[in-house]
């Protein structure tokens, strides 16, 4: 878990300002590649479904290998475009089919009632990683002389290990991750919180460091030292939210998570009409790590699933089946995003964040979690 967090650190990093320096694409191209970069999220139910006889450690060893081969690719082979496209479409099969895997595998070692603390504890673990790499990043580039090929290298190397060494843990065959299409009623509830955090979060991941890179001019040393700071944080964050879900509930903090996202999509979309240059470049690395952290609060649904879950191997399928619908939502803000962008701003953008984040506010509401 934590080479795969050092390595899309890494990653992050790097890659707005690598899009931007090495292909000069547009605004809306830069919405229109995420299709091709999120269609793998879309597809991740189908894939596992297709390899349902191997174990959830042994889908998650596949998954780091195609991602460092993806990233591999992107550093060695990606001198035209379209090339760059078909690597980048690797990289995110194998980063797609991970994500879902992360929570279940850790909440399988998790005592009854505490899934929220054991995913804090392997969050904050992982924010310590990627608080390496992003830190790496920095100093690569200011001191180091790094490339975008050194960097997708050492992330490439990162997903290569993790793979080898997941692919040394024993599975128990009672785990073993038989994917199947699970779409219940019982979920109806935690589908619809997937689509408006796939909304969400696409206008965190592709629209908030473009701003920073071709609207406030930053060079790759910012958006690696503000995940530095976020991950920094997360290390006490995390594990403090992960109690919270337990003590507090997740209706409580998927509710503060949306009134949150409120006010940091108006710092985002409205700082340079409220501040001077500075102080707006600061509210939103203020709001750029802040929404860091709030990417966090997936625990909050995923331990909502597991409570809910008709049965238990549900939980695992179903998480895959949110990867799913979150991302076929999230490709369509995407580009959406990127024709706002052009035809009337960047404001207005993050304007429909702000409409997101309300409709999420009700939807939290809710949520009940059954005696």
């Amino acid at each position: 878990m934590t080479l795969y967090a050092f390595s899309q650190s890494a990653v992050n990093s790097v890659f707005n300002n690598f899009l931007n320096d090495t292909y000069s694409i547009s605004d809306f191209k830069r919405g229109l590649l995420e299709l091709p970069r999120e269609m793998p999220g879309f597809l991740v139910v189908f894939v596992s479904a297709l390899l349902y006889l191997m174990s959830s450690r042994r889908l998650a060893a596949l998954a780091n290998l195609l991602g460092g081969l993806g990233i591999a690719g992107l550093a060695l082979l990606s001198a035209r475009y379209g090339v760059m496209v078909a690597w980048l479409f690797l990289f995110s099969v194998g980063q797609h089919l991970f994500m879902p895997l992360i929570q279940s595998i850790t909440m399988e070692f998790a005592a009854e009632g505490k899934a929220g603390r054991r995913l804090g504890q392997i969050t904050g673990a992982s924010n310590l990683a990627g608080i390496g790499g992003s830190l790496l990043i920095l100093v690569g580039f200011h001191s180091l002389g790094f490339g975008f090929d050194t960097a997708f290298l050492i992330a490439a190397g990162g997903l290569l290990l993790a793979a080898l060494l997941i692919r040394t843990m024993k599975a128990d065959r009672h785990q073993a991750a038989r994917t199947r299409f699970v779409v219940r009623r019982e979920y109806k509830l935690y589908y619809w919180l997937s689509i408006l955090y796939g909304t969400r979060k696409q206008i965190f991941l592709t629209f908030s460091p473009w701003v920073l890179v071709t609207i406030f001019k930053q060079p790759t040393q910012m958006v690696a030292s503000l995940l530095f700071v976020g991950g920094l944080i997360g290390i006490v964050f995390n594990p403090l939210l992960g109690r919270a879900i337990d003590r507090l509930g997740e209706r409580f903090i998927l509710m503060g998570e949306a009134v949150v996202l409120i006010f940091v999509c108006f710092g985002y979309g409205f700082s340079r009409r409220l501040f001077g240059e500075n102080t707006a470049l600061l509210v939103a690395g203020a709001c750029f790590i802040v929404d860091q952290l709030m990417m966090s609060v997936g625990m909050a649904r995923a331990t909502y699933l597991k409570k809910i879950a008709v049965q238990p191997d549900d939980v695992s399928q179903t998480l895959m089946m949110g990867v799913s619908i979150d991302h076929l939502f999230s490709i369509m803000v995407a580009a959406l995003g990127g024709i706002i962008w052009v035809r009337w701003g960047y404001e207005y953008v993050f304007l429909l964040g702000v409409a997101i984040a309300c409709v999420n506010l009700v939807s939290a509401a809710r949520v009940r979690i059954p005696r």
